[in-house]
């Protein structure tokens, strides 16, 4: 009986061993994974007039037509949601049209440094009225289409630009040529 017994307590304390090993190096690697998964990937942000630079240009093909230039000048990367609520000129009373059959398969992403590219058609011949302004407003979007912040004014090249009816805006695209191609 001492025998059996003194080998059920050899047995007990080396499992008790093993079990005791097993817990620390399984701490060990909670603690790695845990350390491991707060290290964060940058979280994205919605682009807005305070991350982006903007430019605006006149493009000699197709006619009548401007390129809108959204970069990132921020830390962390942005989306640029939907497309830009533009007002051509200080007395416009409402936002230029958006082109949805210009809708890309996913949100623009802009690492710094990058740009989204919008164009504008600022007239067509079936546009009615119109006049030459001098200024574009712009407004970013939120994923729901809503204002992200106030309206950024820029100056229209040439002295002003003429705009009828019919102009429209582009949703924002990953390259200029999406932009003016539709």
């Amino acid at each position: 009986m001492r025998i059996a017994s003194r080998f059920v307590s050899r047995a007990t304390a080396s499992s008790m061993v093993a079990a005791a090993a097993l817990a620390l190096v399984g701490f060990q690697a909670t603690e790695q994974t845990a350390s491991a998964a707060t290290v964060k990937a940058p979280s994205v942000v919605t682009c807005t007039a305070a991350n982006t630079k903007l430019t605006v240009t006149t493009v000699s093909r197709p006619i009548n037509h401007l390129l809108l230039k959204a970069t990132n000048t921020g830390t962390k990367p942005c989306y640029a949601y939907i497309a830009p609520d533009l007002r051509a000129g200080a007395d416009a009373q409402a936002p230029l049209a958006w082109a949805d059959e210009t809708t890309p398969q996913a949100v623009v992403t802009l690492q710094h440094g990058q740009s989204a590219y919008a164009g504008i058609t600022t007239s067509t011949p079936e546009g009615e009225g119109g006049a030459k302004e001098k200024t574009l407003g712009v407004i970013f979007t939120d994923r729901n289409g809503n204002a992200t912040d106030k309206e950024k004014t820029l100056q229209l090249p040439n002295s002003g630009v003429f705009f009828n009816s019919g102009a429209i805006v582009t949703y924002w695209q990953d390259n200029a040529e999406d932009a003016l191609s539709w």
